[in-house]
């Protein structure tokens, strides 16, 4: 992994309470709040200063930019909601360039786990767990979130594990 054993710890205790509260909001609600989104970017503005050299944290804001222009873009298509899209540029840069390609095997497996876990409970008595969920009102409609906060917070723990 590129992402650093130290990097991670620094960011793990913050960022993990976000992930999970952004998966139970759009479970709840089929939202991601943008208190959620703006705290997010925000530690990562104070954090990344710790965590990293300038040159990597100048890039990693830029790398903030660019999900973000590109999920306006997704979300003008219709491809993808406006918080997911500004929770993806939120997460941008907590993660190492060079990761790029196992975050996307983290977030394609944590998708299919996310859908059909959703899916079973939906179907199944599990629902009563929750009945108001705005999530089990919306057809084919899935929760982002629920991956998207699962994916950051996988790769964080991965990093503080087996970061380099």
């Amino acid at each position: 992994m590129s992402l650093t054993q130290h990097e991670a710890w620094i960011y793990l205790p913050f960022v993990l309470p976000i992930c999970f509260y952004v998966c139970f909001t759009d479970l709840r609600e089929m939202r991601i709040t943008n208190q959620a989104v703006i705290l997010l970017g925000g530690l990562f503005l104070v954090l990344g200063l710790i965590a990293l050299p300038f040159d990597a944290y100048a890039w990693r804001l830029a790398q903030l930019v660019i999900v973000l222009l590109f999920g306006i873009v997704l979300n003008a298509a219709g491809a993808v909601g406006a918080g997911d899209a500004k929770f993806a540029a939120a997460a941008a840069p907590y993660i190492a360039l060079g990761d790029f390609r196992l975050l996307l095997i983290i977030l394609m497996a944590n998708l299919l786990a996310a859908v059909a876990t959703h899916r079973i409970a939906k179907y199944t008595p599990l629902r009563k767990l929750a009945p108001h969920w705005a999530s089990w009102e919306k057809g084919w409609e899935f929760p982002m979130g629920l991956s998207l906060g699962g994916t950051l917070a996988i790769y964080l723990c991965l990093g503080a594990i087996f970061g380099s």
